[in-house]
């Protein structure tokens, strides 16, 4: 039996709950395509992200420290395929669009500039007086006008409710701008799912990543209400923390937040009774959400790891090299814009250079940046 769309929209329709998007219920795409045979319109553009240029780059991104720093550490690639793991998980519980749900999770941080948010900083300090610098917006404009693989139109042309997911991306780190795509409504059931995910995602494995890097330890993890449950919860003395007891309590801990985001969220969607997609983003709230005892949980994580991961001076390091790097390479760009790429030149006219060369830095993976740094440094010296 071939499992054609038909068959696969059949079966979406009986495993997702009303309140849940359908891909056969989608608004569709901005310019008129022929459908796929064997895929949904959710799984086409899933994709079509992964097979972006954009996507691929992640790799050499920074989450948090650089991946020059070692090959164990996470990087924006990395981050994005745990995030869509802990969607799906989230997305089958609730009977969610498990398809919608991973699609906007893979395609979240797309519009990410290398050195993670010291990157964004410096970027939107730049353009500060020509727009700024979003990563959500650019993660929009990526997918809808800068990846440009198709003859007929920019961008990827993809459905509705997967760029509404993506422009309405919330956490504490990310403030949504969702001009032309409804303001006035929240984020979709599986847009809600795919925030969350990011959150319990970054959370956890930064606190694996610090741990790693022998910045955090069992002694600085202590005032953490959930890291102790998760010690209890195996047994853990907390003294000799060896690689196999990290990845238990990690693992642990990722597991208490997505059983507790479910529970509360199932009670959530059980009160309000939504008959469909449209009530959830009509409510005050987001139905998606930790219960209040995890919350605090969570806003202690948050707390803990700006305090003693994010400001510890090896961090504090790298990203005082990105701020200069990043700032030589835009300054040099804008004064010599014969410098760009000629694909990236011809762009100059409608967009103006200080746009153009915004999206060409950040476009840039880490060490692509580092050698262009170091390569125009090296093209200056011998030209004075």
């Amino acid at each position: 039996m071939l499992m054609t769309r038909e068959e696969l929209e059949l079966n979406e329709n009986r495993s997702v709950a009303p309140y849940g998007f359908k891909s056969s219920k989608s608004k569709g795409r901005q310019y008129e395509e022929e459908k796929a045979v064997y895929r949904t319109e959710y799984q086409r553009d899933r994709d079509r992200i992964i097979h972006t240029t954009a996507f691929r780059r992640l790799e050499y991104k920074t989450q948090v420290f650089e991946n020059n720093e070692g090959d164990y550490y996470r990087t924006r690639l990395t981050h994005s395929l745990e995030v869509a793991q802990v969607g799906r998980t989230i997305a089958r519980a609730l009977a969610a669009n498990e398809d919608l749900v991973e699609a906007i999770c893979l395609a979240h941080d797309l519009g990410h500039p290398p050195f993670g948010h010291t990157g964004e900083r410096v970027l939107n300090s730049l353009l500060s007086k020509h727009g700024g610098f979003d990563h959500n917006k650019q993660s929009i404009r990526i997918l809808t006008d800068i990846e440009c693989r198709y003859p007929h139109f920019r961008g990827l042309n993809l459905t509705w409710e997967v760029r509404e997911g993506i422009v309405k991306h919330e956490t504490e780190y990310d403030i949504s701008d969702a001009y032309d795509y409804n303001p006035d409504l929240r984020g979709h059931l599986e847009a809600q799912i795919a925030n969350a995910a990011d959150e319990l995602a970054y959370n956890a494995h930064d606190l694996d990543d610090g741990i790693r890097s022998g910045i955090l330890t069992p002694t600085t993890m202590k005032p953490l209400t959930l890291w102790q449950i998760a010690k209890d919860s195996i047994n853990w003395d907390g003294k000799q923390l060896t690689e196999l007891t990290r990845h238990r309590m990690i693992r642990r801990i990722i597991g208490l937040e997505i059983h507790d985001l479910i529970e509360n969220t199932n009670k959530n969607l059980q009160n309000t009774n939504p008959t469909d997609p449209l009530h959830i983003q009509q409510l005050e709230y987001n139905i998606v959400e930790s219960s209040k005892q995890y919350s605090q949980y969570n806003k202690e994580i948050n707390t803990f790891l700006r305090n003693n991961l994010f400001t510890h001076p090896r961090v504090r390091n790298m990203e005082n090299k990105a701020t200069q790097l990043l700032g030589d390479l835009y300054s040099h760009f804008v004064s010599n814009p014969d410098y760009l790429p000629s694909s990236i030149q011809q762009r100059i006219d409608s967009l103006g250079i200080e746009r153009v060369v915004c999206d060409y830095i950040a476009g840039m993976t880490d060490r692509f940046a580092t050698a262009e740094n170091l390569k125009l440094n090296i093209t200056t010296k011998k030209t004075t």
